[in-house]
């Protein structure tokens, strides 16, 4: 073993010695100098804040807004936009889909003729955002002055004034509250504004940062002719989420997670991605969002480094070994056919909770990382219940797996939304 006390003062010796002159001392000095400069970044390092989730709330829309796929296109039917053919493809959308016939429609849909105003959809997510928020506030006991960080994503309604404005107003929050509205980012948004409020927090110390993740279907229920335009009047369903975090260390008693990991991949480079869902206007000057058929590639695309970096983070040492193992024997080896290695994240996490999407992106996803269903359980269940409600699912299936008292103290949770 090369041992060695070294001080400032003896470096011009130690410079001069012969073995430095070799190549073993030169091995050794570069050793040195970067033993110093690790030493020099591990002390400068600032730690990292914890985050904490004290608690979130789903909303459940009133029981008069409960309304079955039947119900669904017979209200459509009445309205009198679609042909037969058209309700006829949209009831086998809805079948294949995987929703179920209790989920939530928004009034202007439930009306005998479907003419939607803008105050239409302000009263959805008034109802919406002040309901969750209501018993949000009330389950915690967190007063409004003691809240810094609003962040509200809502992708397809942005009005003036914003949503978070809104909030502010109606319960008076203080007036050097920090605010963010992220719009236009999908069912991903959710996620996002989790990853946005965790930065945040690194530098607004003893801080709560309160998260709203909604979307509004009154004014966007498509009435032209276009089909890829109308997947989304049957999936999409009213919803939305409250959630609140904080950094202050003595909250770690009473809330529910630890945020660990953040992770954002953006594939909008690929103009497959960035064209698998688009709003746009149909022939007609009907605007609509236009799903392609190369969704489900671009949603598997997209969550493939997703889970590889992930991976990184959360897989045991074993898992990481064999998937190198096996990925260099395929480059290497072609003509074996070695199969890919599907890591097990169940040693990982306890949890797997994937965006709800609809039935055949869920099948997808199962099939690509070999889930059983039971994993799958939330996801599929959640759309059964409540429908794509965009950002805010993955909030309903936490809140599935807990009223079904699975989640245990020390569990890992992993959401996963794409949009």
């Amino acid at each position: 073993m090369f041992v060695m006390n070294l001080n400032l003062k003896d470096l011009p010796e130690f410079l001069t010695h012969p073995i430095i002159n070799s190549n073993t001392g030169v091995m050794y000095l570069a050793l040195l100098v970067c033993l110093f400069l690790l030493l020099c970044v591990v002390m400068n390092k600032k730690p990292s804040c914890k985050v904490y989730l004290i608690d979130f709330v789903c909303y459940k829309p009133p029981a008069s807004q409960k309304s079955s796929k039947e119900f669904f296109v017979k209200q459509t039917r009445q309205h009198g936009y679609l042909t037969e053919d058209l309700l006829d493809f949209m009831k086998r959308a809805m079948d294949r889909g995987g929703l179920g016939d209790s989920t939530y429609l928004v009034e202007p849909i439930l009306r005998e003729s479907y003419k939607p105003l803008r105050k239409d959809a302000r009263r959805e997510v008034e109802m919406t955002i002040f309901g969750s928020l209501d018993m949000l506030l009330r389950n915690t006991g967190v007063g409004t002055d003691k809240i810094g960080i609003l962040i509200v994503n809502c992708s397809i309604y942005n009005t003036v004034a914003s949503l978070s404005s809104m909030i502010v107003n109606r319960y008076k929050f203080r007036e050097n509250i920090i605010t963010y509205n992220l719009v236009g980012m999908g069912c991903s948004a959710g996620l996002l504004a989790t990853g946005l409020a965790k930065q945040l927090l690194q530098v607004h110390h003893n801080s709560y940062a309160l998260i709203v993740s909604t979307e509004s279907i009154a004014e966007n229920c498509y009435i032209g002719k276009d089909r890829s335009k109308i997947i989304i009047n049957c999936c999409f369903r009213a919803g939305g989420a409250a959630i609140l975090l904080s950094n202050r260390p003595t909250d770690i008693k009473t809330s529910k997670y630890e945020l660990l990991h953040t992770i954002h991949d953006n594939t909008s480079s690929s103009d497959r991605s960035y064209n698998s869902i688009y709003q746009e206007e149909d022939n007609a000057g009907i605007i609509g969002v236009n799903v392609n058929r190369d969704l489900l590639a671009a949603a598997i695309a997209t969550i493939k480094p997703n889970l590889i970096t992930v991976g990184h983070l959360i897989l045991p040492i074993t898992e990481k070994l064999a998937y190198q193992v096996i990925y260099i024997a395929r480059k290497l080896l072609p003509l074996l056919k070695i199969q890919q290695h599907v890591p097990n994240y169940r040693d990982a996490v306890d949890h797997f909770l994937p965006h709800v999407g609809v039935k055949p992106v869920l099948d997808d996803l199962q099939k690509t990382l070999g889930l059983s269903d039971e994993v799958m359980e939330a996801s599929r269940m959640t759309l059964y219940r409540y429908g794509n409600t965009s950002s805010s699912s993955i909030w309903y299936e936490l809140a599935y797996v807990e009223a079904k008292g699975r989640v245990k103290e020390g569990d890992k949770v992993w959401q996963l939304a794409f949009g």
